[in-house]
């Protein structure tokens, strides 16, 4: 028992709910929509960091460019043209931050080293930081390790400098967290990205690979019907040249039966001609020899019926119309169309579901509608998602005849395939053969 509740307890517990928390919805949103806007403004975002840096970070030196001087650390105090100064040389350069990335942190790194060897602390410093950050995110992998001794440098010299007042390895500890903070936030950008583009990549892929999945069950359905086509108006065929026969000879002795038999060669001409003018423009690759064995069609619904109540399921099977007055054609797809949609409830609803079959004859269309009431209550269903081959073949089949496929949940939990074929001429067009 302990073995089946684990699972239980765990799937109680749902997945992270983070991904799909509203506020994590709007800031991938908000991101995107960045994302958009920076492609084609890629000079006002960088401008828009280096004005949020000077707001945030050089306006309160300026403030208090008069203010009174640290208590156990005597910095160099500059006038505010040398504040300035500095202050434009180290956020000047992270306007190049994703152009250039390596060139930025270096000139951002001299001129904090400047400063710092002049003794003076200005907030902009934190622009090494924000350089070091875009130098992970932007730059090269592989020059990343000539960041580390002016890093180094940089670091070292202002836990020296702060070594009066700090103890210079708390300095050096706060200083590398710093910076193993920024390369981290970078490192982890960067590998979203590179996974989110990985992603993308793949759902162009497979959407390709969906596609061409499609139109080859598309192809290789419409070289069956063509097949099977050719068997029925091969058929026809023969019995047209057998009637001729039969019809030379009988027109000396018994005109009516000449006549008759003149009648049933137009009646057979047609149906061939409507059969025919179907495939038309059907491309087939003759790779095997034809199967010359009769094709399927109503009367074999009732055998089909009984071979899927043999593997379990109830079948109940209605029809209402002149079922058997249908040309070969007709019956062939409507067969294949029961024989896929049963095969399916059969595959997804179980042995122990009810499928309930009609097929309903008018003298414009015929209709089919198969129904599984699903599995029994405990049971699992296999799902069914996307276009899979045999609804392909099913659509493709009742396109011969103008016809459609509908397939979907049904009202009661189970499956529900309508399908219609229409049963009205073609037109033919005067003065073509």
């Amino acid at each position: 028992m302990s073995a089946v509740a684990r699972p239980g307890r765990a799937g109680a517990a749902g997945p992270d709910p983070l991904p799909g928390h509203p506020l994590t919805a709007g800031l991938s949103r908000l991101g995107q929509r960045l994302r958009e806007w920076d492609a084609g403004h890629r000079w006002a975002l960088d401008a828009a960091v280096v004005l949020g840096m000077f707001v945030l970070f050089c306006l309160p030196d300026l403030i208090h460019a008069d203010g009174p001087p640290a208590d156990h650390i005597a910095f160099l105090r500059l006038s505010v043209p040398e504040m300035l100064l500095f202050q434009a040389a180290l956020l000047v350069p992270l306007w190049w931050r994703r152009r250039a990335p390596m060139v930025a942190f270096h000139v951002i790194a001299a001129v904090f080293l400047i400063q710092w060897y002049l003794n003076s602390l200005l907030r902009a410093d934190i622009a090494l930081f924000v350089a070091l950050y875009s130098l992970v995110l932007y730059g090269r992998l592989g020059r990343l390790p000539w960041v580390i001794p002016a890093l180094a440098v940089a670091l070292g010299l202002v836990a020296q400098r702060v070594s009066v007042a700090v103890s210079i390895w708390d300095a050096l500890f706060f200083l590398c967290s710093t910076a193993t903070a920024a390369a981290a936030l970078g490192f982890a950008v960067r590998i979203r990205r590179a996974q989110l583009a990985a992603l993308r990549e793949r759902a162009v892929r497979l959407e390709i690979e969906r596609d061409q999945r499609s139109r080859l069950a598309a192809a290789a359905e419409r070289t069956r019907v063509a097949r099977e086509m050719h068997d029925i108006v091969g058929h026809s065929l023969s019995v047209i040249i057998t009637l001729a026969d039969g019809g030379s000879y009988a027109a000396q002795l018994a005109p009516e039966r000449g006549r008759e038999a003149l009648n049933l060669i137009g009646d057979t001409g047609r149906r061939a001609l409507a059969e025919l003018r179907r495939v038309l423009g059907v491309l087939r690759e003759q790779t095997d020899l034809p199967d010359l064995s009769p094709q399927p069609g109503f009367g074999d619904i009732d055998p089909l019926c009984d071979r899927i109540r043999a593997a379990g399921p109830q079948v109940e099977y209605h029809s209402a119309g002149d079922v058997a007055g249908l040309d070969l054609g007709v019956q062939l797809t409507a067969y294949r169309i029961v024989q896929e949609a049963l095969t399916n409830a059969l595959n997804h609803a179980g042995p122990q579901t009810r499928i309930d079959l009609t097929l309903r004859v008018d003298p414009s269309q015929v209709r089919i509608l198969v129904r599984d009431s699903g599995p029994p209550a405990g049971a699992d269903r296999l799902v069914r998602a996307g276009e899979g081959h045999g609804l392909v073949g099913m659509r493709e089949r009742a396109a011969l005849y103008d016809g459609t496929v509908l397939a979907g949940p049904g009202p009661d939990g189970g499956w529900t395939v309508q399908a219609t074929l229409s049963l009205l001429p073609l037109p033919i067009d005067g003065g073509r053969s």
